[in-house]
C-alpha cells in the first residue's frame, strides 16, 4: 500500500489504481525480499514497463523503501507493530461532520513521515502518510453521518 501511496504522489488516484495490477507484476507480488534486491538492469526493465509510473525517483524509492521495510521488521519484530505503534494500537476514530476542513495531513501523519524518513524511506511525506494510514484503517475519516463510519469504527 505504501508503494501505491507513493507512485501517487503528484497524480490521480485513478491513474495508479489503472495501473495495480502492474504494479504487482512489476515488483513481484510486492515482495519486499525481491524487490530488496534489484539492480540497474531491473531497474532499466521497470523504466520500460507501461503497467507502472515509469518515474525513476518513484521506482529507486520503491527499492529504497523495501529495504527500509526490512530493516523496521528486524528492528521492531513487525512493520505492522510499528506502524500501529503511531496510534497507539488503535484506530484514530475522528467524528467529522463535513469535509469542509479535513486535513491533508495531522501531527499524527508528520510525526509517522519524520520516522519513516528517518529510517531511509522515501516518498513518504506527510500528506501520503496520512492518506497512507486513511486507506489502512490507522484512521477512521469517514463523516460520522456516513453509514461505513460506524462499520469502520467497529473494527478496532
Amino acid at each position: 500500500m505504501l508503494i501505491l501511496e507513493g507512485a501517487q504522489a503528484g497524480l490521480s488516484w485513478s491513474i495508479v489504481l489503472r495501473k495495480r495490477e502492474g504494479y504487482r507484476r512489476a515488483f513481484d507480488r510486492f515482495d519486499p525480499k525481491q524487490i530488496a534486491t534489484y539492480d540497474a538492469r531491473k531497474i532499466r526493465r521497470l523504466l520500460a514497463d507501461p503497467g507502472i509510473v515509469r518515474n525513476r525517483l518513484k521506482i529507486a524509492a520503491t527499492i529504497a523503501n523495501a529495504r527500509a521495510f526490512l530493516a523496521v521488521q528486524r528492528a521492531e519484530g513487525s512493520f505492522n507493530r510499528y506502524l500501529w505503534s503511531f496510534v497507539g494500537d488503535r484506530p484514530k476514530i475522528n467524528r467529522r461532520r463535513s469535509l469542509r476542513g479535513l486535513p491533508g495531513r495531522t501531527p499524527l501523519s508528520d510525526a509517522l513521515s519524520r520516522d519513516l524518513q528517518r529510517r531511509g524511506f522515501k516518498f513518504v511525506g506527510s500528506t501520503i502518510c496520512y492518506a497512507f494510514m486513511q486507506a489502512t484503517g490507522m484512521v477512521n475519516d469517514h463523516l460520522a453521518t456516513c453509514p461505513r463510519h460506524a462499520v469502520c469504527a467497529r473494527l478496532r
